[in-house]
């Protein structure tokens, strides 16, 4: 009996090198391990509402209180103007706006410390999961949005042509959280004080744009000033694209959309730079 010898076929392997410059970015392999980022999302969105008695009626109950608290503060007791809008219309839209930007931002900053356990055993792109956030806080919104819609119809309030802004204000607050997130997430690997940093920042951001208030509350003397803060004119800019309230400040505006393209790259080029140290640390 005569037998073969067959030379085994070579193993696959992965070699990490060190880079430098633009190319220790390494976004294609996003691509690659895409399969991994939506398990991921997928595994996000399930896990939130895993054991819970009202599951994904949260994302609507927590901006309705909210809206309501708002409408009573703002609109009865300090009695802010809120335009031709009925109040509650006016802060949940804003609302609505400022849910994705803290949803994402609050998700993304602490995804690594929540899996320390997947980064010290395994090698996957870690940008992959801050990435992964983003999708639950979509799906978060377009739930809201369903009921802004209603809240519309209820209020007879039609948006107008400048409808076609919402997207670009969403892709913008989308990547100035993420951004932000991406910096917050490399320094929680070392620092487990980012975890507190984080609430009060949001806290701050919220009183700090207008989203119980419009820009005209602001003083005229502080106005300026105040725009300085992107956020301003995005969540004003996409109130004014949805519910026709407010107004564009095109120079503002198109200063906010490069702020949130400079503050996302910034974000993922420290990222990656802190990135290297990760599973040493976290």
């Amino acid at each position: 009996m005569m037998t073969t010898l067959t030379t085994p076929s070579p193993r696959l392997r992965l070699v990490i090198q060190p880079t430098r410059g633009w190319s220790a970015l390494n976004l294609f392999d996003i691509w690659v391990f895409r399969d991994l980022l939506q398990s991921l999302a997928k595994r996000d969105v399930k896990l939130r509402y895993r054991q819970t008695a009202l599951g994904v009626s949260w994302v609507i109950i927590q901006p309705l209180l909210a809206a309501g608290i708002f409408t009573f503060v703002f609109g009865s007791v300090a009695k802010l103007s809120s335009g031709s809008t009925p109040y509650f219309v006016f802060s949940y839209c804003g609302l609505l706006a400022w849910n994705l930007f803290s949803g994402t931002l609050t998700r993304s900053s602490t995804c690594l410390v929540q899996n320390s356990q997947l980064i010290s055993k395994v090698y996957f792109p870690r940008l992959v999961l801050p990435l992964s956030t983003v999708f639950s806080a979509l799906i978060d919104f377009a739930v809201g949005l369903g009921l802004m819609i209603v809240l519309m119809v209820k209020y007879r309030v039609a948006p107008g042509m400048g409808l076609i802004l919402a997207p670009v204000c969403l892709l913008a607050i989308i990547l100035m959280a993420l951004g932000i997130g991406l910096y917050f997430a490399g320094l929680s690997a070392s620092y487990r004080d980012v975890q507190y940093i984080v609430p009060v920042l949001t806290q701050l951001l919220l009183y700090a744009s207008p989203i119980a208030y419009r820009l005209e509350s602001v003083p005229a003397r502080f106005l300026r000033i105040y725009q300085l803060n992107p956020l301003a004119s995005l969540f004003e800019t996409f109130r004014w694209a949805t519910i026709r309230n407010g107004q564009v400040h095109w120079g503002f505006f198109i200063y906010a959309l490069v702020c949130s393209v400079v503050v996302f790259i910034i974000g993922v080029i420290e990222f990656k730079r802190m990135e290297r140290k990760f599973a040493d640390v976290i």
